[in-house]
């Protein structure tokens, strides 16, 4: 069902998006495409080798090509303030010293920005960039993994983790131990990482995709010791992040150097090979599960021990350990986390972060426990279902997953399920059933939002959050028509401006949480205000009636006492001599949660079909069954839960960033080469949400969604995989060539 406008704005319809026209018509204006009037155009040159340093740049015939302003590298760019000093030559929310842009002649990986060339068009920035020569000087480099994990060493910000005995998985009757690998993904968005940057005299202005707005500005602001108001970030709409505008990268700074250089405003777009090793991606893993129980299930111990890498220059840390922490009652559990550095640029949160990967070891190392107990994957799971969070002992905030298995076996038909490998088959074709379960942090940051109130009525609500996609501007409009009773046609919610009061990066799950619960408060707090001011009206508009005597209802304060008598929005302030009414609100993590864990929960039920010759392997059915609270907009949630799936098909079946370990670069870093699902791979999703509010993390009764579809995804595809073809593949993607080479069983 669709809402055809937006006069039904209840918190949970299905509400088409508030911004869709914009986006559909063109008039939606993403980073590169701001018309910065006297823009030039910057197009990168980027290190061919892994690690080393430059010995001769040679830009004589590039600087004097057509159209050229300057050739901008370390020989003559600014130096950024921040880079001088340690102490803020760092990224404070990861460990180490960041890249520093055009700084000095030395390499860390493959792609480091080495040239930019500025010049007055596109193509003659392309035809200069062409023309520089550069001479390196290599030195050894190690992008291969499993070649370096005995160089492994503890983040700083992740401890080993232990609850009774260690290693207590030994001594159950039945265990198994296995090790699972992940390869580099990569976030490959449709918009690539672009910026516009100027500089007006000290103030610094950038056009930018970031998923946070704030956290942008906090960054620059560090980077080149600048007070907030002299840096100006823009982000209204991105095109697709998924992590990877989770912090400035060296393009952006690139931009900003060459700004301040030639003093124009730079325009910069990434080429898509650039998205490979620059811009972020998710690291690879190797992962040994050990899990054992008793004959009946009951699990006796585990123990998770990963390996990740990062770059050598910062450590980067994943939470690829926490669901094996906290998804089942398990009494032995240890973690162990290592991170290797490697020659290649700093990883990020890459669209369900660690989790993705550390639930794909995760829930197939439980469907291998279910085979070898000879017991149903779901009776397993339900046999160690965890009533309290086993990591802290806290009671959860809210969890309907029995609910998600139970509704998801009931539609997808699990109990026709035939136990053997290779027993059901369809029009030729082998035909495998597999579950996985997901979990993921359901969290509320501090966030703030200004509501504004318009003598015509329309209601504007500001906060300098983003939105990467999921639809944020549509739900908070819908959230601040509930709090203040102005219908959803007149709200206008404005986001992506560092100006705007403070929000989180949108990442994590907790955007609906965190800033809905700020234009829940403000936007109630705003309600308040103008019903005090209606009931103080001088005269009889509304008869004596307090406050409570009144209602909002289609821009007009009523009086319920008084034959329905009423007063537009207009006329209430103007007896006042107010030109707005202006509210300003901060809502801060919920004090009720320290005692609670709060998590989102997903149940994954998916069919498979393997060619039995070819072991071509296509995802032919999928249901998915949430329990993310709340559900603000069921459009759009179901929307996100698709997005998931999609990727998690991905992931399971395509995607592989290919090292060639000679030069440390990915060989496939083109869409052509590194495969996305496309239409034809996605089969029918049915998506349902228990839609249960969680009554403590939030006011509104939202958990996070972002995530949570795509956590324990890939093993569900996995688990099919071998249910279909008695093949078990452990290291992702699964492709044709690894179940043509896979032992049984194995």
């Amino acid at each position: 069902m669709e809402n055809s406008s937006l006069a039904s704005p209840a918190t949970g319809e299905p509400l088409n998006r508030v911004d869709g026209r914009q986006k559909v018509t063109g008039q939606a204006r993403y980073a590169a495409e701001h018309a910065v009037p006297g823009h030039v155009h910057g197009v990168l040159v980027v290190s061919t080798i892994a690690r080393g340093r430059i010995r001769r740049l040679d830009v004589v015939a590039a600087e004097q090509a057509p159209g050229v302003l300057r050739i901008v590298s370390h020989l003559n760019a600014p130096k950024a303030p921040g880079y001088l000093r340690p102490e803020t030559a760092k990224n404070p929310r990861v460990e180490g010293e960041e890249i520093k842009v055009f700084f000095d002649n030395q390499l860390h990986f493959s792609n480091q920005p080495v040239a930019l060339a500025v010049a007055e068009t596109l193509e003659q920035a392309q035809y200069a960039a062409s023309l520089i020569r550069v001479e390196y000087e290599a030195a050894l480099h190690q992008t291969d993994l499993t070649k370096s994990l005995a160089q492994n060493m503890a983040p700083k910000k992740e401890a080993e983790y232990s609850r009774g005995q260690p290693d207590a998985y030994k001594t159950a009757p039945v265990h198994i131990e296995q090790e699972y690998r992940t390869p580099l993904q990569v976030h490959n968005p449709m918009e690539m990482h672009a910026v516009v940057a100027l500089w007006e005299g000290e103030t610094l202005t950038v056009y930018t995709k970031t998923q946070g707005p704030k956290l942008a500005q906090q960054d620059l602001m560090r980077m080149f010791q600048l007070p907030a108001e002299s840096v100006r970030v823009h982000s209204e709409f991105v095109g697709g992040a998924f992590g990877g505008s989770s912090r400035i990268w060296p393009p952006e700074v690139a931009a900003i150097l060459a700004a301040k250089l030639v003093g124009r405003p730079v325009k910069l777009m990434n080429r898509r090979e650039h998205e490979f090793n620059l811009v972020g991606y998710r690291p690879q893993s190797m992962q040994r599960i050990g899990l054992g129980a008793r004959p009946d299930g009951t699990l006796v111990g585990l123990t998770h021990r990963a390996y990740g890498n990062t770059s050598r220059y910062e450590q980067f840390v994943e939470r690829i350990v926490h669901p094996t922490k906290t998804a089942y009652a398990v009494p032995n559990l240890n973690t162990h986390y290592r991170l290797v550095p490697l020659d290649l640029s700093t990883p990020a949160w890459t669209r369900g972060p660690g989790e993705t990967s550390g639930s794909f070891a995760l829930e197939s190392a439980m469907d291998e426990l279910a085979v070898a107990l000879n017991m149903d994957p779901l009776a397993l799971r339900l046999k160690n279902y965890a009533d309290r969070d086993p990591e802290t002992g806290k009671p959860w905030s809210s969890k309907h997953l029995r609910q998600c298995y139970e509704r998801g076996a009931a539609l997808f038909g699990w109990s026709k399920r035939t136990a053997a490998p290779r027993s059901m088959q369809t029009d030729g074709y082998l035909v495998g059933w597999g579950m996985s379960t997901g979990i993921y942090k359901a969290e509320r940051q501090a966030a703030s939002a200004r509501a504004r109130l318009l003598p015509d009525g329309t209601l504007l609500v500001q906060s300098a959050t983003a939105d990467t996609g999921p639809g944020t501007a549509t739900i908070m409009t819908q959230i601040a028509a509930d709090a203040s009773g102005v219908p959803a046609a007149s709200i206008r919610f404005e986001l992506g401006d560092a100006a705007f009061p403070e929000a989180p990066l949108q990442a994590g799950s907790h955007t609906a949480t965190s800033v809905g619960s700020a234009v829940h408060e403000v936007c109630a707090a705003l309600k308040k205000q103008l019903l005090d001011l209606a009931a103080s009206v001088p005269g009889k508009a509304l008869g004596k009636v307090g406050p409570e005597g009144l209602m909002i209802e289609n821009g007009f304060i009523i009086s319920t006492k008084k034959n329905g008598r009423r007063l537009s929005f207009g006329e209430v302030l103007k007896q006042h001599g107010l030109p707005v009414l202006e509210v300003t609100q901060k809502a801060e993590k919920s004090p009720e949660m320290e005692n609670y864990s709060g998590k989102s929960f997903c149940a994954n039920f998916v069919e498979v079909r393997v060619h039995p010759l070819t072991r071509e392997v296509r995802v032919s059915r999928v249901v998915s069954v949430v329990d993310a609270g709340r559900v603000l907009n069921a459009k759009t949630a179901r929307s996100q839960v698709l997005g998931s799936v999609v990727w998690g098909i991905g992931l399971a079946l395509m995607e592989e960033a290919r090292l060639d370990h000679r030069y440390g670069r990915v060989v496939n870093h083109d869409l052509a080469d590194y495969h996305v699902p496309v239409q034809a791979d996605v089969p029918n999703i049915e998506v349902e949400f228990i839609n249960e509010p969680d009554p403590v993390l939030d006011p509104i009764g939202a958990k996070g969604l972002g995530e949570i579809g795509l956590v324990g995804f890939t093993a569900a595809v996995a688990n099919a995989v071998y249910h279909a073809t008695g093949r078990r593949v452990r290291d992702l993607p699964i492709t044709p060539d690894k179940l043509l080479t896979a032992t049984k069983g194995a």
